[in-house]
């Protein structure tokens, strides 16, 4: 017989285990319940695209001015990515780059609702993709001797339209949302604006001469400045005459680089441009870096020939003084010397966000502008004519003689201390002009009394002719000048890479954003200057700016202090030194011997000084590195941990 204890005990771990089973099964169905949704909710989430962009400067958000374009086309637009996206040679940061492409791509698709369509190919050796990629310009890179070629570029396609990004380089990634949105306003606007350019320098490139003069080194043809040679995709630019007496009626713009003695044909040409609606963007210079590299003086310090529109500017009301440059103490760059001494400029300014207009769509995006030997500009302009400052210097900066800058850090001594003031170094014009001829065009000077005589005999025996229409008088316009040509030198605002093979320019601050800006809000494309670069070049660490910048303001006065002291040990050395007899004049007296000895003295007190102040400024750098580490390596990983401990303590005690 079954005990009665024993068959409760059997039916109690039965009912135990039936228990146990069911718990596991709805345990497991719950998780498999859970995971469906989890991949249901994946897929919903991946076709409506919600993102929430965190970062600060808005990196993975379409600008408003890309938004305009895709609201404002008319007709579709196809782009064709073409990647290597199965190659095993491939590497992996490229890869990566091209799915953030991708992705940047998709996002014009959901924008432009329907009205561009986004297609990739993977063009494999000896594929159809391959040869399409060739016929639209998209040659393959190699990355060995015997590995097939990678290729990466963009084509967009609008009817019978086509243009091309080559090449995609990761190094140009902030600049990836205007490449593409130009491309699609390229195709879309296939009319280009007339831009003409008026430089003394060779902005627009320069052929060399078919016979050289004897004795001279071989001449070579002068590329384009990269500046204008990005300009040749979206405008048509003509090269205008600097001893041009008119300007074409059929200009939308005019741009003048370093106009050096115009005649005054010329400034009455560029007037008359202005007074009927042209729109002129004018950049001058005291002094440019740019024109003694490509004068045949050049690597010899030699003054040159500054650029000036004096009648213009007097008559608009724009103080602007060709002889001296900005010297700001605030907005260096470190920089090179010919003699390969490292030092920083105050001459040589990079002017950030504070130095450049907010409120300006133009500027409003820009982060960063490269400006060597700058001029300075003032407003004294009446009140039919608005002065908007669009980039300037801090409020300590200072003015000096232009020549007198190339010497570096030891011409700046015996500048003036108190005149610190915001200098504008670029600024708009907008409003009524007035013509700097109120006389009517210039005369041309004719000293032979008998072409004169024949002129009258010959006016007598024509018919008198109508009267030729005068010329304007004042007109509405808009002006930017802007007291600084090297900024678009390449040089001074692109850095060459290699790109497997292939000469790629990323740049190295805003100056080129600048140039594109201006000119696409002079000539109509204000949605264009609008789209702003996807991330900044070299985000600057402003907390060790402050402090690199509070030690050197007091390293100069430290070493201003030894200077002044050295100065007055000379004199009272000289003093001395007269009165002496003539027969001691090569003896040292007492008073000399300790008047050397304090100056000694308090040169090796300085000398610990400075060097407290350099030791001082890399401790507290090290400081502020160590927060930084501390807080991105530690303190999130503490924060998440805090987070996990309190919900299990929360599940605990319920």
């Amino acid at each position: 017989m079954t005990n009665a204890p024993d068959k409760k005990r059997k039916d109690a771990m039965k009912s135990t285990g039936s228990q146990s089973l069911l718990k596991a099964s709805g345990g497991l169905a719950g998780c498999l319940i859970l995971l469906g949704a989890l991949i249901a909710l994946n897929i919903i989430a991946g076709n409506l695209r919600l993102r929430l962009d965190l970062t600060q400067e808005k990196l993975y958000t379409l600008s408003d001015g890309t938004r305009k374009v895709l609201r404002s086309l008319e007709q579709p637009v196809t782009l064709k990515l073409f990647f290597n996206s199965s190659s095993a040679e491939v590497p992996v940061y490229l890869k990566n780059y091209a799915r953030q492409v991708t992705d940047v791509l998709k996002e014009y698709r959901v924008a432009a609702k329907g009205n561009v369509a986004l297609e990739t190919y993977d063009p494999k050796p000896d594929s159809d993709e391959e040869d399409w990629a060739r016929r639209y310009g998209i040659t393959g890179r190699q990355t060995g001797m015997f590995e097939p070629p990678i290729y990466f570029g963009l084509v967009a396609v609008c009817g019978n339209q086509e243009a091309a990004i080559p090449v995609l380089d990761p190094s140009t990634e902030e600049l990836l949302e205007y490449n593409v949105t130009r491309l699609v306003h390229r195709v879309t606007h296939p009319e280009k604006p007339v831009i003409g350019v008026l430089s003394s320098l060779p902005v627009l490139g320069m052929a060399a001469p078919r016979y050289p003069m004897p004795g001279q080194p071989p001449p070579q043809n002068r590329p384009p400045w990269l500046s204008f040679r990005e300009l040749r995709d979206d405008y048509e630019l003509r090269t205008i005459s600097p001893e041009t007496g008119e300007i074409d009626p059929d200009l939308d713009t005019l741009v003048l680089v370093h106009p050096k003695q115009l005649s005054d044909d010329t400034l009455y040409a560029i007037d008359q441009f202005v007074l009927r609606g042209g729109r002129l963007l004018a950049f001058l210079d005291p002094m440019s870096a740019a024109d003694q590299e490509s004068s045949p003086q050049a690597g010899f310090r030699m003054p040159q020939t500054a650029s000036n529109l004096e009648p213009l500017l007097k008559a608009w009301g724009v103080g602007y003084d060709p002889a001296e440059v900005v010297v700001d103490e605030r907005a260096i760059t470190r920089i090179t010397m010919p003699n390969r001494r490292v030092e920083d400029s105050p001459v040589f300014l990079t002017l950030r966000r504070d130095s450049i207009n907010k409120d300006d769509v133009l500027t409003a995006k820009l982060e960063s502008i490269t400006t060597p030997f700058a001029g300075a500009l003032k407003d004294e302009t009446s009140q039919d004519l608005t002065f908007t400052p669009l980039v300037s210097s801090s409020d300590g900066a200072v003015m000096m003689n232009a020549f007198s800058a190339q010497f570096g850090r030891e011409a700046l001594r015996d500048i003036d201390k108190q005149a610190r003031a915001t200098r504008v170094i670029a600024a708009r014009l907008a409003g009524k002009f007035k013509t700097a001829f109120p006389d009517g065009p210039p005369k041309e000077e004719d000293t032979d009394v008998e072409k004169d005589e024949e002129k009258k005999d010959e006016a007598k025996d024509e018919e008198p002719e109508e009267d030729k229409p005068a010329g304007f008088t004042e007109g509405t316009s808009s002006v930017i000048v802007v007291a600084d040509v090297d900024m678009l030198y390449d040089r001074f605002c692109v850095q060459q890479l290699d790109f497997f093979g292939t000469a790629v320019h990323t740049p190295m601050n805003d100056n080129l954003n600048f140039l594109a800006n201006a000119i696409e809000q002079m000539a109509g494309g204000a949605a264009l200057s609008s789209v702003r670069s996807r991330g900044r070049f070299g985000r600057p660490f402003d907390r060790v700016l402050a402090l690199e910048q509070k030690a050197r303001d007091e390293w100069q006065a430290r070493e201003n202090d030894l200077t002044k002291r050295l100065q007055e040990t000379r004199s009272k050395l000289r003093e001395l030194q007269g009165q002496k007899a003539q027969h001691q004049r090569f003896i040292l007296i007492r008073e000399q011997k300790e008047a050397i000895e304090q100056f000694q003295a308090d040169e090796r007190r300085m000398g610990k000084e400075l060097k407290e102040v350099r030791k001082n400024l890399r401790r507290d750098i090290e400081r502020l590195g160590m927060r930084v580490k501390v807080i991105n390596i530690a303190l999130m990983p503490v924060i998440v941990g805090l987070v996990g401990i309190g919900f299990a303590v929360r599940r605990r005690f319920k």
